[in-house]
C-alpha cells in the first residue's frame, strides 16, 4: 500500500497507525477548545483524532498536547553550535521547525557557508528551512569574507529546504531602488521574502513592503509593530540574548491579532537557553505577562505556518505533519514528549543522524596586533560614541567631549569610556578601525570576538591597548571565538573553529565555557548581561544609530562613514 491510501486507511481506522498517542486533550488552535481522543500517527504525518490502536501506544494521559513550535526567524551561528548541536539542544524544547538564515556563516565562507546549511538539513529531526541570504555583505561600508549577488543566489535556489529570500537588511537599498538589491528582489518575486526594517516608518515603510516583503522582526516598540501590522506585514516578536523585545510588544499579542503575529529568537546563545528556555521560554513568559494561551500558542505555530506557507503543519490535524508537543501544562509549557515528523525525539533518535563534516577551519587571518595599533588620532575634542542601551540591539549616536592627549584619545573608564576596534580578518586588507562605546562599565582589561555581525571580522573592547592586542591575536590562535584578557593573560575563551563562528563541542559544554566567560567579563567591571553578544551587534551598521566596522564609525541613520 502506498503512503497515501496507507495514511487514508489508518485515519479511518482500517489499519493500525504506526504511533497512538492516548489518554491527553489535544489544544484546538482554531477554537481555542479541549479535544479529546488519541492522536494517531502514520509515518510523519498525523492521521486524525479519534480512537485508535497502532503498533506502538505511548500514554500521555494528564498531558496536553499542542503542536510543535515554530521559530520564524534565527541564525544557528548565533547558538554557537553546529547545526546537529542546535538540534538536540532545542527540539526537546518543542522547537520543531526553524527557518534561519545563513548569513553569518555566509559572510564567511559564502555560498559553501549556505550549502553546508542545506546539506545539515537533510540530517536533522526538526525541519530546519534554510533562507537564502539577502546581504552579504549587509552593507559597503564593512569588509566581509565574501559577496554574494543576484546570480550566486540563483545556484542555491530550488532545495527543499528553501522557502525564499532571508531578511533583506539593505532597507535604504530597497526604498532608493539599488539595481542589486532589486535583482535580488526580482529573483524571488512572487515568493516569499522576510523583512528587516528597524524604525522604518510612513512614506519609507510603505515602499519597502511595495518591494513584496512580508515578514519582520525588528519592531521594539508596541507603536512600531501595529504600523507594520495594519500595512500588512506579519510581525515576528522576537526575544533573543540581546535584543529583548517580547515585554514591549506582548500588549498587542491578543487573540484578534495573533493570527498575523508570530515568534523568533533571531540570536540565542545556549547560556540562555539553559537557564531560560528557546520558544517555550517566550511562550511561558508571555502568558505569565497575561497573553491569553490561545494567541501565545497561535504564534508560536498556526500563525507562523501560515506567515511562511508552511500549509502542512502548525495544528494537530489529519494530515498534517506529525509535529507535537506533550504539555503538563500550558502555562508552565514544559515539553515531556516531542514528536518531529513523527518521529519521538530522544537520545537513541538524534544518534540515528548522519553525520556532517565542519567547514570554514583556520578562516581567522588578521594582522598581528601591537598595542600602538589601538590608538585613536582624531584631533577633534568633540567625539562620536555608541552608546549602548541593554536589551537592544539598536544604539544612541552621543556625542562626547575627549581631550587629546599625546596625540591619542585615551579610554576613560572613570566616565564609561571604553575604545572599541574593529579588525578586518578574513585576509582582504587588514583595516583596523577604532572608537568608543558607552554602556559596557569595563574598569580593566579586554573582551574580544569573532562574532562580530555580519560581517564576522574581529571585534574588541577594552581599556587597556596590550591586553587588547592579547585578546585579539589570542582568537586567531583558536580559529576564532570569545576572549577575556587582564593583566596580560587570558583569563577565559571560547574556541569556535567552525568559521570563527560556531564550536565543534556539546552545547553542554559550550554553556559551561559560557559561564566562566560570563564571570571573568563580570571580573573586569561589566554590568551587561550578555557582552559578548551586545559587542557583536556594536558592529552590524543596518541597526540604528550609531556602529563601527572596519571601516570606521557609521551613522546608520545617514548610511554613511562619519569621521572619528
Amino acid at each position: 500500500m502506498d503512503p497515501l491510501e496507507r495514511r487514508i486507511a489508518i485515519a479511518r481506522g482500517d489499519a493500525p497507525a504506526d504511533i497512538v498517542l492516548r489518554g491527553g486533550q489535544v489544544f484546538d488552535l482554531i477554537t481555542g477548545t479541549m479535544v479529546q481522543g488519541d492522536v494517531a500517527i502514520a509515518g510523519d504525518r498525523i492521521a486524525g483524532i479519534g480512537e485508535y490502536d497502532g503498533a506502538r501506544i505511548i500514554d500521555v494521559t494528564g498531558l496536553t498536547l499542542v503542536p510543535g513550535f515554530i521559530d520564524t526567524h534565527l541564525h544557528v551561528e548565533s547558538s554557537l553550535i553546529t547545526p546537529h548541536e542546535f538540534d538536540r539542544c532545542v527540539t526537546p524544547r518543542g522547537v520543531t521547525t526553524a527557518i534561519c538564515d545563513p548569513h553569518e556563516i555566509a559572510n564567511v565562507a559564502g555560498l559553501d557557508g549556505i550549502r553546508w546549511f542545506q546539506k545539515a538539513s537533510e540530517c536533522l529531526l526538526m525541519d530546519l528551512r534554510v533562507q537564502l541570504s539577502s546581504c552579504v555583505p549587509s552593507t559597503e561600508m564593512e569588509t566581509a569574507g565574501a559577496r554574494i549577488e543576484a546570480a550566486d543566489l540563483a545556484q542555491v535556489m530550488g532545495h527543499p529546504s528553501s522557502i525564499g529570500l532571508a531578511e533583506f537588511m539593505n532597507y535604504p537599498g530597497v526604498i532608493h531602488r539599488d539595481p542589486a538589491a532589486m535583482a535580488k528582489l526580482r529573483l524571488f518575486q512572487g515568493g516569499h521574502i522576510d523583512g528587516h526594517c528597524p524604525q522604518l516608518t510612513g512614506l519609507d515603510l510603505n515602499a519597502y513592503i511595495a518591494a513584496g516583503i512580508r515578514t519582520e522582526h525588528e519592531a521594539t516598540t508596541a507603536a512600531e509593530a501595529l504600523e507594520k501590522l495594519r500595512k500588512g506585514m506579519r510581525v515576528l516578536i522576537r526575544e533573543g540574548s540581546v535584543s529583548k523585545d517580547l515585554d514591549a510588544l506582548a500588549p498587542i499579542l491578543t487573540e484578534t491579532t495573533s493570527p498575523y503575529l508570530c515568534l523568533c529568537t533571531d540570536d540565542r546563545n545556549p547560556l540562555d537557553i539553559a537557564e531560560q528556555g528557546h520558544l517555550d521560554h517566550m511562550i511561558r513568559r508571555l502568558i505569565a505577562l497575561g497573553t491569553p494561551p490561545l494567541a501565545a500558542y497561535r504564534a508560536a505555530s498556526l500563525s507562523a505556518a501560515e506567515a511562511f506557507g508552511l500549509k502542512d503543519r502548525g495544528l494537530i490535524a489529519p494530515g498534517l505533519r506529525a509535529d507535537i508537543v506533550a504539555l503538563d501544562d500550558l502555562t508552565t509549557c514544559r515539553a515531556r514528549l516531542v514528536l518531529a515528523g513523527g518521529r519521538v525525539v530522544d537520545d537513541a533518535a538524534f544518534a540515528t543522524r548522519p553525520a556532517l563534516e565542519p567547514i570554514a577551519r583556520a578562516s581567522v587571518r588578521a594582522p598581528r596586533l601591537a598595542p600602538q595599533d589601538f590608538r585613536a588620532t582624531g584631533n577633534r575634542v568633540q567625539t562620536p560614541v555608541i552608546g549602548i542601551i541593554e536589551g537592544k540591539i539598536i544604539t544612541e549616536h552621543l556625542s562626547i567631549d575627549i581631550p587629546p592627549e599625546d596625540g591619542d584619545k585615551r579610554p576613560d573608564p572613570a566616565r564609561d569610556l571604553c575604545r572599541i576596534a574593529v579588525i578586518e580578518r578574513h585576509g582582504k586588507n587588514g583595516n583596523i578601525a577604532t572608537g568608543f562605546v558607552r554602556g559596557f562599565g569595563l574598569e580593566r582589561g579586554a573582551i574580544a570576538s569573532t562574532v562580530c555581525h555580519d560581517h564576522h571580522n574581529i571585534a574588541v573592547v577594552g581599556t587597556d591597548y596590550a591586553d587588547m592586542a592579547l585578546a585579539a591575536n589570542r582568537l586567531t590562535q583558536i580559529e576564532g571565538g570569545f576572549v577575556v584578557a587582564q593583566g596580560g593573560r587570558i583569563l577565559a575563551e571560547l574556541p569556535l573553529p567552525v568559521a570563527g563562528l560556531m564550536s565543534l563541542g556539546p552545547f553542554e559544554a559550550v554553556h559551561r565555557n559560557l559561564i566562566a566567560l560570563r564571570a571573568a567579563a563580570s571580573s573586569l567591571g561589566t554590568t551587561l548581561e550578555e557582552p559578548f553578544l551586545q559587542l557583536a551587534f556594536l558592529a552590524l551598521p543596518v541597526i540604528p544609530a550609531l556602529k563601527i566596522t572596519d571601516r570606521g564609525m557609521v551613522d546608520v541613520i545617514r548610511f554613511e562613514i562619519i569621521a572619528p
